[in-house]
């Protein structure tokens, strides 16, 4: 029998780039634990960025050709195949759903790295938050949510709470600090979660997936809709992710 040594993971931290770990109450994400069967469920749109917002945006993480980001669009384009809201990355590429294994992939002078998978990426990421900060009242005091399995550190001995198939590190900063996890290495992931104290939108991610979707107001989403350095489709609470 095949036997392996434990993976080591470092010290959960006091701050996650200049985020705060909470180490005590995580009542600031209990609205995100309570919810009704049926809505928001694991897989779904609502799952992933929390129900309850008037509407939704799904932005899709670029590809990249020569680590300059490439947008769906320009991908699909070369293919001869339309972006939808529901398009997988699989499809568009016209692979199996388990594209990750493949040997070979990319298309010259298109693309040469899959659309980036897992939380919202630092660049998307920058994209947003001046929008974000925009529709709501506290963009400096503000929560996060960060998946205890990611595997580099280890938040096993602290409190964490519950969305749809995940376990949650609550973490405490400004909007702006958002990003700041990239500051401990280029491999860092942001937040999965992303809400201000105001509850005015929530931004949701997961390790699993090559989008990021966004619960808020019609302003917010038509905001999102519109914004030339984001790829955003309009989506369903109910919708399937990816």
């Amino acid at each position: 029998m095949d036997s392996y040594g434990m993976v080591h993971r470092e010290p959960a931290p006091e701050r996650y780039g200049r985020l705060r770990v909470r180490t005590d109450d995580l009542g600031p994400a209990r609205w995100l634990t309570e919810r009704a069967p049926g809505n928001g469920d694991f897989g779904t749109v609502a799952g992933v960025a929390a129900p309850g917002f008037a509407a939704y945006a799904r932005v899709l993480h670029p590809a990249s050709l020569g680590e300059r980001p490439v947008r769906w669009s320009t991908v699909g384009a070369a293919y001869g195949r339309e972006v939808a809201p529901g398009t997988n990355w699989h499809e568009l590429i016209g692979t199996d759903r388990e594209y990750q294994n493949a040997a070979d992939y990319g298309l010259p002078g298109v693309w040469d790295e899959h659309a980036a998978e897992g939380p919202t990426p630092p660049g998307v990421a920058r994209a947003l938050i001046p929008i974000l900060a925009r529709h709501t009242r506290n963009p400096e005091r503000c929560w996060f949510g960060l998946w205890n399995g990611y595997g580099r550190w280890d938040f096993d001995l602290l409190p964490s709470f519950e969305t749809p198939g995940r376990d949650e590190v609550l973490l405490a900063g400004t909007l702006d600090e958002a990003v700041s996890p990239v500051s401990l290495d280029e491999f860092a992931e942001l937040p999965d979660l992303w809400w201000p104290e105001d509850r005015a939108w929530c931004l949701g991610g997961d390790v699993d997936l090559v989008s990021t979707y966004i619960g808020g107001s019609e302003a917010l989403i038509a905001e999102l809709l519109a914004a030339p350095e984001l790829e955003a489709h309009r989506v369903s609470p109910g919708d399937a992710v990816g």
